[in-house]
């Protein structure tokens, strides 16, 4: 049954409008009323609804049912990615949100090759939201991860992360991710993860200044768009969520 994101009320008994795009979606794959799809705003579980009408580039659904699936992890997790090279930031941030990442921190480091500001950061982070919507849809998340404006490591480092613990993923670190998970029970997490070429030595210093564990991937480096997706899995293979 196909899933869409629809950010407004879903109340069983209702007929809602779909937004244009979802409508526009139905009519491309010829679905027809009194089909049946899946909707959810964002705010927790999803409803089964049944179409009502469809056109070109309006729909409208009657809400049946609301069921309160959750496929969430039992912990939060923040990526605070530095910002890589080309459309790698899109695959990383539908990947992420596939293995449950919480939030997405776009980091402007020292080693970022893509310089993001004023109108165009705008129009990549409205682009990402996008990427969470698509990848929500198709993975079964009803809560939808945020991602947050594009910042400069130096300013994000020193601000306070609300208890979570910060973990530095560097091959210079001697201890692993894995050891850690195993080591600690159930936590909220931000994983710091550099872009092409790592955090410098002075970003890596000032995030241990900050509070951050540095931790290692194991013996092999990993690229900046697979370091991050890992840990996340290894954090929930641990913890629970997979």
């Amino acid at each position: 049954m196909p899933r869409f994101y629809c950010p407004q009320p879903l109340p069983p008994g209702a007929v809602v409008d779909l937004p244009e795009t979802v409508a526009h979606h139905l009519h491309v794959v010829r679905q027809q009323a009194g089909d049946e799809l899946v909707l959810f705003n964002g705010e927790g579980g999803q409803v089964r609804a049944r179409l009502v009408d469809i056109g070109k580039r309006r729909a409208s659904a009657e809400v049946l049912a609301h069921d309160a699936v959750d496929a969430e992890l039992p912990f939060s997790v923040t990526l605070a990615q530095g910002l890589p090279e080309g459309s790698k930031m899109d695959w990383i941030v539908e990947k992420a949100v596939e293995l449950g990442v919480t939030r997405i921190q776009p980091l402007a480091a020292r080693r970022s090759v893509v310089k993001l500001a004023g109108e165009r950061a705008e129009k990549r982070l409205a682009h990402w939201e996008g990427v969470v919507v698509s990848a929500s849809e198709q993975c079964g998340r009803n809560c939808l991860a945020g991602v947050a404006p594009v910042q400069e490591f130096g300013r994000w480092i020193a601000q306070p992360q609300d208890g979570a613990a910060r973990i530095l993923l560097s091959p210079r670190a001697d201890a692993s991710l894995a050891q850690w998970t195993r080591a600690n029970t159930a936590r909220d997490v931000v994983l710091l993860v550099g872009p092409e070429g790592g955090f410098s030595d002075e970003e890596e210093d000032a995030a241990i200044a900050a509070g951050a564990l540095p931790l290692s991937m194991g013996p092999r480096v990993l690229r900046t768009e697979t370091a991050g997706l890992a840990a996340l899995a290894i954090l929930a293979a641990g913890w629970g969520g997979i």
